[in-house]
Protein backbone atom coordinates (compact mmCIF):
# COMPACT_ATOMS: atom_id res chain seq x y z
CA UNK A 1 0.00 0.00 0.00
CA UNK A 2 1.63 3.35 -1.36
CA UNK A 3 1.57 6.15 1.28
CA UNK A 4 0.50 9.36 0.24
CA UNK A 5 2.62 12.27 1.14
CA UNK A 6 1.21 14.43 3.18
CA UNK A 7 2.13 18.22 2.08
CA UNK A 8 2.71 20.67 5.19
CA UNK A 9 1.72 24.27 4.35
CA UNK A 10 3.50 27.12 5.13
CA UNK A 11 1.04 28.92 7.77
CA UNK A 12 3.71 31.49 8.64
CA UNK A 13 3.50 34.94 6.98
CA UNK A 14 6.52 36.59 5.23
CA UNK A 15 7.27 40.11 6.44
CA UNK A 16 10.30 40.46 4.65
CA UNK A 17 8.37 43.36 2.47
CA UNK A 18 6.63 44.77 4.73
CA UNK A 19 9.88 45.11 6.84
CA UNK A 20 11.11 46.77 3.45
CA UNK A 21 7.76 49.49 2.51
CA UNK A 22 8.25 50.35 6.19
CA UNK A 23 12.12 51.07 6.14
CA UNK A 24 11.21 53.33 2.90
CA UNK A 25 8.61 55.09 4.87
CA UNK A 26 10.78 56.12 7.44
CA UNK A 27 13.46 57.19 5.50
CA UNK A 28 10.83 59.38 3.43
CA UNK A 29 9.88 60.98 7.13
CA UNK A 30 13.32 61.35 8.08
CA UNK A 31 14.31 63.44 4.75
CA UNK A 32 10.97 65.16 5.15
CA UNK A 33 11.94 66.25 8.28
CA UNK A 34 14.76 67.41 7.19
CA UNK A 35 13.80 69.39 4.42
CA UNK A 36 11.16 70.81 6.37
CA UNK A 37 13.35 73.57 7.90
CA UNK A 38 12.38 76.74 9.60
CA UNK A 39 9.42 77.80 7.91
CA UNK A 40 8.72 81.50 8.45
CA UNK A 41 10.81 83.14 6.99
CA UNK A 42 13.15 86.17 8.69
CA UNK A 43 16.40 88.38 7.86
CA UNK A 44 17.96 87.60 11.39
CA UNK A 45 20.25 90.28 12.39
CA UNK A 46 24.14 89.52 11.78
CA UNK A 47 27.01 89.76 14.63
CA UNK A 48 30.61 88.25 15.28
CA UNK A 49 29.53 86.09 18.42
CA UNK A 50 27.09 83.42 18.00
CA UNK A 51 25.89 80.36 19.76
CA UNK A 52 24.33 77.61 17.99
CA UNK A 53 20.56 77.07 19.09
CA UNK A 54 20.35 73.67 20.72
CA UNK A 55 18.73 70.66 18.51
CA UNK A 56 15.92 68.62 19.86
CA UNK A 57 12.01 69.71 21.12
CA UNK A 58 13.71 71.12 24.71
CA UNK A 59 12.83 74.37 23.16
CA UNK A 60 10.31 76.97 21.66
CA UNK A 61 11.28 79.26 18.68
CA UNK A 62 8.95 82.79 18.69
CA UNK A 63 9.22 84.52 15.65
CA UNK A 64 8.53 87.56 14.37
CA UNK A 65 8.30 88.31 10.79
CA UNK A 66 9.00 91.52 8.68
CA UNK A 67 5.32 92.37 9.07
CA UNK A 68 5.93 91.84 13.06
CA UNK A 69 3.28 88.77 13.25
CA UNK A 70 4.51 86.09 15.74
CA UNK A 71 5.06 82.46 14.89
CA UNK A 72 5.26 80.15 17.95
CA UNK A 73 6.99 76.98 16.22
CA UNK A 74 5.42 78.04 12.98
CA UNK A 75 1.79 78.79 14.29
CA UNK A 76 0.78 82.03 14.11
CA UNK A 77 -0.42 84.15 17.71
CA UNK A 78 -2.39 86.91 17.69
CA UNK A 79 -0.15 89.92 19.50
CA UNK A 80 -3.29 89.85 22.08
CA UNK A 81 -3.06 86.51 22.98
CA UNK A 82 1.12 86.21 23.34
CA UNK A 83 0.75 85.95 26.96
CA UNK A 84 -1.93 83.32 27.41
CA UNK A 85 -0.08 81.91 24.87
CA UNK A 86 3.37 81.71 26.90
CA UNK A 87 1.48 80.80 29.58
CA UNK A 88 0.13 77.63 28.18
CA UNK A 89 2.93 76.49 26.20
CA UNK A 90 6.08 77.66 27.23
CA UNK A 91 5.66 77.66 31.13
CA UNK A 92 3.43 74.73 31.23
CA UNK A 93 6.03 72.44 29.47
CA UNK A 94 9.03 74.01 31.27
CA UNK A 95 11.39 74.70 28.18
CA UNK A 96 13.26 77.69 26.32
CA UNK A 97 12.30 80.32 24.30
CA UNK A 98 14.04 81.53 21.58
CA UNK A 99 12.99 85.02 19.85
CA UNK A 100 13.95 84.98 16.21
CA UNK A 101 13.29 88.50 15.25
CA UNK A 102 13.36 90.01 11.20
CA UNK A 103 16.31 92.95 11.59
CA UNK A 104 13.60 95.01 9.66
CA UNK A 105 11.21 95.18 13.22
CA UNK A 106 11.96 98.49 14.81
CA UNK A 107 13.61 97.84 18.11
CA UNK A 108 10.25 99.21 20.26
CA UNK A 109 8.74 96.43 18.73
CA UNK A 110 10.96 93.71 19.89
CA UNK A 111 11.11 95.20 23.31
CA UNK A 112 7.74 94.99 23.84
CA UNK A 113 7.37 91.61 22.92
CA UNK A 114 10.12 90.63 25.48
CA UNK A 115 8.18 92.78 27.96
CA UNK A 116 5.21 90.77 27.23
CA UNK A 117 6.84 87.30 27.61
CA UNK A 118 8.43 88.62 30.64
CA UNK A 119 5.16 89.62 32.44
CA UNK A 120 3.59 86.27 31.40
CA UNK A 121 6.84 84.63 33.73
CA UNK A 122 8.99 83.34 31.18
CA UNK A 123 12.27 84.05 33.05
CA UNK A 124 15.03 83.29 30.20
CA UNK A 125 14.92 84.80 26.83
CA UNK A 126 17.26 83.73 24.24
CA UNK A 127 17.78 85.82 21.01
CA UNK A 128 18.57 84.07 17.77
CA UNK A 129 20.83 85.96 15.34
CA UNK A 130 23.01 85.10 11.95
CA UNK A 131 26.92 84.83 12.13
CA UNK A 132 28.47 87.65 10.27
CA UNK A 133 30.34 86.99 7.05
CA UNK A 134 34.07 86.76 8.18
CA UNK A 135 33.67 86.08 12.00
CA UNK A 136 35.08 82.54 11.90
CA UNK A 137 38.52 84.41 10.30
CA UNK A 138 37.97 86.91 13.32
CA UNK A 139 37.39 84.68 15.81
CA UNK A 140 40.40 82.39 14.65
CA UNK A 141 42.58 85.29 14.71
CA UNK A 142 41.80 86.32 17.79
CA UNK A 143 42.02 82.58 19.63
CA UNK A 144 45.67 82.78 17.93
CA UNK A 145 46.40 85.65 19.18
CA UNK A 146 47.04 87.79 16.08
Amino acid sequence: MAQRSRRRYLTEINTTPFVDVMLVLLVFVMVGAAVKGEGVQVDLPRTRTVESLPKGSGHFVLTMDADARLFLDQEEVPRDHLREYMIQRVLKQDKALFLRADQSVPYGDVVRVMAEIREAGVPHIGIVAEEEDGADTARDAAQSGE
